[in-house]
């Protein structure tokens, strides 16, 4: 015979124990057995989401049984009032903060996976670029909150670690880091694989026989161009190629750079027969220098970019690259929202998307000595 469900809630209640102080909706999460953002869409009574009569009780009672108090929880209609169809109204409403929008294509990217996943479930996305400002952003997800979010997506444009501002740790919704995460891993977060991503293109080019491998690095305080820049030196290690440090020239992501950085690699005595450009920008200018120098792509020297912006698959030749997975990325964070909560706190892994290389017509088999 099934337990029912006053029998299943005072059971949770006991594994649980009653909270000190205020009861939150992590609280109430562990004892109905469900997502944070579960409870969120049930006690800010978000029509339209699709969750069954039983999961409601299950969320309603846990919250009376733990003493929950909020305004929108006393206004709550009865259990039953959520029987009718499964779209009417307002759907649930998902805030997305990103320090920067305008600038960088990467957040566009992962706004619109997140829109996708959303509207699969009949969400909305709401969107506020915050630029990171310690007094304007705390205001932008406030407006956000107001609006009533039950969950919120904050972004970063540069792969990071941050010390979360202390009103993330205060929101009363479930919090998910998408390109950057914490030291204290207080929220789920996903960041691309960068070092896998370097060791996949370095390792591509080691497979068409290359061995003297240039790499254009971005700014070396960035924790993008530090993990692109460990793969390319694993890959090396892994043949038994020794890392030569003239073979890698710092840019700064810019076409210019990777120019300069080109030009540089050309006046080695023992010049490099393959160029793994950390990101598409610097390819373009890694494309002019060697065509100025009147070498081919790929007959010549051979290019690796990555990113997979719009231009790679325009150049000529098309650019072999890495896909930057913040679509996938975007679409992760949604899913996550579904995900069962963690008792306790600081147990949030963080996740790494695989960054796919793309292969062109840039790369050619080398057919010289090593």
């Amino acid at each position: 015979m099934s337990e029912t469900t006053d029998q299943a809630i005072r059971k949770r209640r006991k594994a649980a124990a009653k909270p000190k102080g205020r009861v939150t909706m992590t609280d109430i999460a562990r004892a109905a057995g469900c997502s944070q953002a579960t409870v969120s869409f049930v006690l800010n009574n978000s029509p339209g989401i699709r969750l069954s009569r039983q999961t409601r009780e299950r969320v309603i009672e846990a919250a009376r049984a733990l003493g929950y108090s909020a305004p929108a929880f006393s206004a709550l209609k009865p259990v039953a009032a959520f029987d009718g169809p499964a779209f009417e109204g307002l759907d649930g409403v998902i805030g997305f903060a990103v320090d920067q929008l305008a600038t960088s294509p990467e957040a566009v990217v992962a706004i619109e996976g997140a829109r996708q996943a959303s509207w699969n479930a009949g969400n909305v996305l709401l969107v506020a670029q915050t630029m990171g400002d310690a007094v304007m952003e705390p205001r932008a997800i406030s407006a956000l909150t107001r609006r009533g979010i039950s969950a919120l997506i904050y972004m970063t444009i540069f792969t990071r670690e941050i010390t979360a501002p202390d009103f993330l740790y205060g929101l009363d919704i479930p919090v998910i880091l998408l390109n950057c995460y914490t030291a204290d891993y207080a929220f789920p977060a996903v960041v691309p694989s960068e070092i896998a991503g370097g060791q996949s293109s370095t390792r591509h080019l080691i497979s068409r026989g290359h061995r003297r491998i240039a790499t254009i690095t971005g700014e070396s305080w960035m924790q993008a161009a530090q993990d692109r820049l460990k793969g390319y030196r694993r890959a090396l290690a892994t043949a038994d190629i020794p890392f030569d440090p003239e073979l890698v020239v710092e840019g700064d992501w810019s076409a210019s750079a990777g120019y300069a950085a080109t030009v540089k690699l050309l006046a080695l005595k023992d010049r490099p027969t393959a160029i793994f450009c950390q990101n598409d920008r610097t390819a373009i200018g890694c494309y002019e220098a060697l065509k100025e120098a009147g070498l081919h792509i790929p007959a010549d020297i051979s290019v690796v970019g990555y990113d997979d912006e719009e231009i790679a698959r325009h150049l000529f030749p098309p650019l072999t690259t890495s896909i930057l997975p913040h679509m996938a990325m975007g679409q992760w964070a949604i899913e996550q929202l579904e995900a069962p909560a963690i008792v306790g706190r600081g147990r949030y892994p963080i996740t790494k998307l695989e960054c796919p290389l793309v292969e062109r017509e840039s790369v050619a088999t080398f057919k010289g000595v090593a």
